[in-house]
């Protein structure tokens, strides 16, 4: 059976937009980035276009009807190149929330194991239609536990076919923690103070515990608002002004220059325009 349908259901479900609904990633132009940080365990499956993977040392190139896996804690770089016929590079996506995670961990019998080196996983979509079709019915009728449960089942195949480690609970990472909260609230004024108050350490411990991890609050605040602006510049048709102030910069021109510096583009080159 081919895969047409499921992609041009997936897609659908995607451009809808929504709470609990997959995020649609789409470009007009060719365009790379690099250096993006994976928050969350996240499956994607590109429906259009081509798309070149960089994790590590590994690398790939996908096309429509694969499947990719992103784990959390990778840094990606990636080349999107829209499809030559209809100008549209598409990529659905769906972070994996850490309830559906741990509701996972829980049904499978065995404990998985974090591998030693993060692992770029391509399959074929086909191998979880099933799942994928399932994972759709709860969305289009907006029933959102099943749709979870579903998810979880998803986890599971992926599971049965050899990749556990998506289970397995991350390393302890206060840089982790500090970029999730900043994530939620991109436009919030933080503070180191409201970071001590969540996080239970004084500003010394907190400032001792980043460099640890090699890194700085100010390093780590920037990333975490530059991750949720080529988010939204994926995922909306917003003007960078809007997206600027979206994400907690004041100053477009600030916001441009960081932008470059984190990967190695413009805002406008993402192409949505």
């Amino acid at each position: 059976m081919p895969l047409a349908p499921l992609l041009a259901r997936l897609a659908a479900l995607a451009e809808a937009g929504g709470e609990h609904m997959p995020l649609c990633i789409r470009a007009r132009h060719e365009h790379g980035v690099r250096s993006i940080v994976i928050e969350r365990p996240t499956f994607a499956v590109l429906v259009e276009g081509r798309k070149h993977l960089r994790l590590g040392a590994s690398e790939t190139t996908i096309t429509p009807g694969t499947l990719f896996l992103l784990p959390h804690g990778g840094r990606i770089d990636a080349i999107n190149t829209p499809d030559t016929g209809s100008g549209r590079y598409r990529t659905v996506m769906a972070p994996v929330c850490a309830e559906v995670i741990e509701a996972a961990r829980l049904l499978w019998p065995r404990p998985p194991a974090r591998p030693p080196e993060l692992p770029l996983v391509t399959l074929d979509a086909d191998l979880l239609r099933p799942e994928l079709h399932a994972w759709c019915d709860a969305l289009e009728h907006r029933r959102d536990g099943a749709a979870r449960g579903a998810m979880a089942a998803l986890l599971i195949r992926l599971c049965e076919l050899g990749h556990d480690w998506l289970l397995a609970p991350p390393p302890p990472s206060v840089t982790a923690r500090i970029r999730a909260m900043v994530a939620a609230e991109p436009a919030r004024d933080w503070r180191s103070t409201d970071f001590e108050a969540e996080l239970g350490m004084s500003g010394a411990t907190l400032r001792r515990r980043l460099a640890a991890e090699s890194s700085s609050l100010a390093d780590t605040l920037a990333e975490a608002r530059l991750g949720a602006a080529i988010g939204l510049l994926y995922t909306t048709d917003w003007p960078v002004k809007t997206i600027a102030a979206r994400v907690g910069y004041r100053s477009v021109p600030s916001f441009v220059r960081r932008f470059v510096e984190r990967y190695g583009m413009e805002p406008h080159e993402v192409g949505n325009a």
